[in-house]
C-alpha cells in the first residue's frame, strides 16, 4: 500500500446551487490516496483540520446558513412546543436504579427539566434525597450525568459527568451521608469501571486527551486505580498494553478491569471495542495488590461469545452463536474454562436470544421474534426453564436491581404502546406497579396509530422485515409524506419502541416506516454478517427495496419520501441517496459516517475497524470505498434535498464526516433542492439536554417535511426568496 498526495487549491462553488441557494464557497484541494493500486481522490480533506481557522469559519458559515433557512420554515417551533407539552404531561423519569448495601441510587428527570438529577433512598420505601444537581453545580453551564457507581458499602458514589455532549467524563466522588464531594477530580476519562471491595479505591478508564479532533486521543487507553483522597498523578496503571505487553492488547481497544460482587474470588479484565465477540481475562483476587497479576484467558474472540455474560461464583453463563445462528446460552466453570465443551443451558430457538441477566435464584433470558419479546427464566437450583407471561406484548427488558434478591424491573413498549414499567418478582412471577416510572399518558391522537408488520423482497430475494406506523384512516393513494428510518450496523436491531418524536409526525398524517435491514440482527447472526464489511451494500439496498415497496403500494411517492440515518446509519443514508437519488425527495444524515474511507483516521475510528474494516487490508479497503457516501457523489447529478447534522463536540463521529459529505453535495447537485449542514455547537453525538435535543430534531424533521411538501411545514411569508423551492 502506498499513499501519494498532490496539492493545488482552487475555489469552486456550483453555479447550479448558487442559482437557488447561496452556499458558503467551498474550495477543493486535490488530495489523493493510493491503496492497493487504486487511487481515491479526496478534495475536501482540508476540512479534517478542525483547528484551522479557515475550517472553523467554513463550519460557522454553514451553520449560519442552515439556521437562517430553518428560521424561515413554519411548523418547526410548533414541533418543539408539542414535544415540550408532551414532556410536561409525563410522570418523572427514573434512570437505571442501582442498589448497594440497601441504598437505592438513581437519576431522575422531572417533567420539563432539561437534564436529570441524582437522588438516593435509604431503602426502596424511604423518602428520596437529592445528591447532585448538574444544572447548579457550575454556574451558567449545563452538565449531564453519564454514570453513577456506588461503592459496595453504599457510602460513596462515583459520579461521572460531561458537558455539551462531549462524552469525556470528569469523575467526582461524593460522600453520600454529607452530600459533599471529596477532593477527588479525575479527568479526562471514559467512565468508571467500579470500586474495590474495601471501598477505598476505584477503577476507571483513563484517556490520553479530551480532544475529539486528536486521532491519537483514544489510542492506548488504560484502566487506572485511584485511591480516594490521593493525587491522581499517583494513580496506578492497573490494566493496559503498557502494564501487560505480553497480552498484546490492541491499541485501539479500551482495556477494562473490574470486580464483581457476584464472584468475589476473582478480578476480571478484557478488551472493549465494537467487535461483538468477547475477549476476557481473569485472576485470583489475592493477586489484586501484587503489582503484577498473572492473567488467565477467560475467553477469546474465537469462542464466539456475544451479547452477554453472567458470572455467579465459579459458574460462567454466556450467549454464543457457535453452532447457533439465532444464539444459545452455554456455561462453563472458572476453575477450568472450556467453551468448546461448554454445557448448553438454553438451546437455540427460532426466536433470537437477545440478552441475559440474573437475580438471586434465576437467569432471565430475553428472546425476540423481531417484533415482540419473549421472556424465560432459568432456575439456578433445579436448572428448569419456564416462560414468563408478560402483562402485554411488546419489546420487553428485565433489570435486576439487587442480585441478592429476586426483585426486578420489567419495561415493556412497542411502536404504538408507550413505555410501561412493572415491578417483577422472579420467584413468584408476579407483576405489580413500579415504585419508579409510572405509565405515561399521551393525548388521544397518539392512541390512534396503526402498525403494520410486513416483509419486502430485497434485491437478492432476501425477505426484509418492514414496520409501518401511521394514523388510522390513512389513504394509500401515494399522497402521504413518509419518513423512512433505519440503521443496519453492529448487529443492533431496530427494536420497536414508542418514539415520541417520530410518532408526533405520524399523528400529522406522516407514514413512519422502519426497515429492519441487514447489518442488524433481527434474523440472527447471519442477518448481521450479511450487512458487514464486504456485504455492507445489502444494508442500503434493503433500505432502497423498502422505499420502492412503500411507493408501489401507495403509502407514499418519491416526491413525498424522506430517508434518515444516524451515526453508522450515515453509511446507509449517504449510499442510498447516491445510488438512487431519484427515489427520495429529502434525506437526513444525522451525525453520520459518510466518508467511510477516512473513518479510521478520526479519534474514535480505530476502535471501529472490527465493524467496518481498514484501508490496510486490500479487501476491506475496497469495501470501505463501496460504503463511502462522499466518494460516490457525482458532479451534475440531481440529488434530493439533504440536511447533514453534526455535533461540534462529537467524540464518536467527528464533524468533518457529515461536513465533507455536505460539501460534496453542495458542489455537485444540479437539482433545485437545498443541501444544508447543521452544526450543533452545544452537542456531541447526542445530549441529555432536552432543549438542545428538541431543537436539533425539530430542524431535521421540519426540513424534510418542508421538502416533501407537508402542509404544516412551509416557508413563512417573509422568508428570503433564495430559500423558496421551485415546484
Amino acid at each position: 500500500m502506498k499513499k501519494s498526495i498532490l496539492f493545488f487549491a482552487f475555489v469552486t462553488c456550483s453555479l447550479f446551487a448558487v442559482a437557488q441557494f447561496k452556499y458558503p464557497a467551498t474550495k477543493k484541494i486535490e488530495v489523493s490516496d493510493t491503496y492497493w493500486g487504486t487511487t481515491y481522490k479526496d478534495p475536501y480533506r482540508w476540512l479534517e483540520e478542525m483547528k484551522d481557522s479557515s475550517v472553523v469559519k467554513w463550519f460557522k458559515k454553514q451553520s449560519d446558513l442552515t439556521n437562517s433557512v430553518m428560521n424561515s420554515i413554519s411548523g418547526r417551533d410548533e414541533l418543539i412546543a408539542e414535544w415540550k407539552k408532551l414532556d410536561k404531561l409525563q410522570p418523572p423519569v427514573f434512570y437505571a436504579p442501582l442498589i448497594e448495601n440497601g441504598r437505592v441510587f438513581y437519576q431522575k428527570r422531572m417533567p420539563g427539566e432539561k437534564v436529570s438529577k441524582v437522588y438516593y433512598r435509604e431503602n426502596k420505601d424511604a423518602a428520596e434525597q437529592l445528591l447532585f444537581d448538574p444544572l447548579n453545580y457550575i454556574k451558567g453551564r449545563t452538565l449531564s450525568v453519564q454514570q453513577l457507581v456506588p461503592s459496595f458499602d453504599g457510602k460513596k458514589l462515583a459520579i461521572s459527568y460531561s458537558e455539551s455532549g462531549a462524552e469525556v467524563s470528569i469523575i467526582k466522588v461524593l460522600n453520600v451521608e454529607t452530600k459533599k464531594f471529596l477532593q477527588d477530580s479525575i479527568y479526562p476519562t471514559a467512565g468508571v469501571n467500579g470500586w474495590t471491595f474495601d471501598n477505598k479505591a476505584l477503577l476507571y478508564i483513563w484517556l490520553k486527551s479530551a480532544d475529539n479532533a486528536d486521532p491519537t486521543a483514544r489510542l492506548n487507553t488504560k484502566t487506572k486505580l485511584h485511591l480516594v483522597g490521593t493525587d491522581t498523578k499517583k494513580d496506578i496503571d492497573f490494566f493496559s498494553n503498557a502494564s501487560y505487553p505480553s497480552l498484546k492488547i490492541d491499541p485501539s481497544a479500551y482495556p477494562f478491569a473490574s470486580l464483581s460482587r457476584d464472584s468475589r474470588n476473582y478480578i476480571f479484565a478484557g478488551e472493549s471495542s465494537v467487535q461483538n465477540e468477547m475477549k476476557l481475562y481473569y485472576a485470583p483476587i489475592s493477586e489484586f495488590n501484587s503489582g503484577k497479576i498473572n492473567w488467565k484467558v477467560l475467553c477469546t474472540t474465537d469462542d464466539k461469545l456475544v451479547r452477554g455474560m453472567e458470572i455467579i461464583g465459579d459458574k460462567v453463563y454466556a450467549v454464543t452463536y457457535n453452532g447457533a445462528k439465532n444464539y444459545k446460552l452455554v456455561s462453563t466453570d472458572l476453575k477450568k474454562p472450556d467453551w468448546k465443551n461448554a454445557k448448553t443451558v438454553a438451546a437455540e430457538k427460532k426466536q433470537t436470544l437477545e440478552t441475559i441477566t440474573h437475580s438471586k435464584d434465576y437467569l432471565i433470558l430475553t428472546y425476540s421474534d423481531g417484533i415482540n419479546s419473549h421472556l424465560y427464566k432459568f432456575n439456578l437450583k433445579d436448572e428448569k426453564i419456564t416462560e414468563i407471561k408478560l402483562p402485554f406484548s411488546g419489546s420487553a427488558s428485565i433489570t435486576c436491581l439487587d442480585t441478592k434478591t429476586n426483585d426486578c424491573l420489567c419495561n415493556i413498549t412497542s411502536w404504538n404502546k408507550p413505555f410501561t414499567e412493572y415491578a417483577y418478582d422472579a420467584a413468584t412471577d408476579k407483576f405489580a406497579p413500579s415504585k419508579f416510572n409510572q405509565p405515561p399518558v399521551y393525548p388521544d391522537a397518539y392512541k390512534d396509530l396503526v402498525v403494520e408488520e410486513t416483509e419486502v423482497k430485497g434485491h437478492d430475494g432476501a425477505m426484509i422485515p418492514l414496520s409501518i406506523i401511521y394514523k388510522k384512516g390513512l389513504k394509500k393513494d401515494g399522497s402521504n409524506v413518509c419518513l423512512l428510518d433505519s440503521y443496519g450496523a453492529y448487529g443492533y436491531s431496530m427494536t420497536p419502541y414508542f418514539n415520541v418524536r417520530e410518532n408526533s409526525l405520524a399523528v400529522k398524517g406522516v407514514v413512519v416506516a422502519i426497515p429492519h435491514v441487514r447489518g442488524g440482527s433481527e434474523k440472527g447472526e447471519d442477518w448481521y454478517k450479511a450487512g458487514f464489511k464486504t456485504t455492507k451494500p445489502n444494508t442500503w439496498k434493503d433500505f432502497i427495496s423498502c422505499a420502492e415497496y412503500l411507493i408501489a403500494n401507495g403509502y407514499t411517492s418519491s416526491s413525498k419520501l424522506a430517508g434518515t440515518g444516524t451515526s453508522a446509519g450515515g453509511i446507509l443514508i449517504s449510499r442510498a441517496i447516491t445510488e438512487r437519488p431519484d427515489l427520495f425527495a429529502a434525506a437526513i444524515c444525522n451525525v453520520g459516517c459518510a466518508n467511510a474511507l477516512r473513518l479510521e483516521f478520526g479519534a474514535n475510528g480505530p476502535v471501529n475497524i472490527p465493524e467496518f474494516g481498514t484501508v490496510k487490508d486490500s479487501v476491506e479497503c475496497k469495501a470501505l470505498y463501496v460504503m463511502d457516501g462522499m466518494q460516490h457523489v457525482v458532479d451534475k447529478t440531481k440529488y434530493p434535498a439533504v440536511i447533514c447534522v453534526t455535533g461540534w463536540n462529537d467524540p464518536r463521529v467527528i464533524a468533518w464526516q457529515p461536513g465533507k459529505f455536505a460539501a460534496a453535495l453542495q458542489n455537485s447537485s444540479v437539482s433545485d433542492k437545498p443541501v444544508l449542514l447543521k452544526v450543533n455547537y452545544d452537542n456531541g453525538h447526542f445530549t441529555e439536554d432536552k432543549d438542545v435535543t428538541f431543537a436539533n430534531f425539530a430542524d431535521q424533521f421540519a426540513f424534510v417535511m418542508w421538502q416533501c411538501g407537508h402542509p404544516d411545514f412551509q416557508l413563512k411569508a417573509n422568508s428570503a426568496p433564495e430559500f423558496r423551492r421551485k415546484r
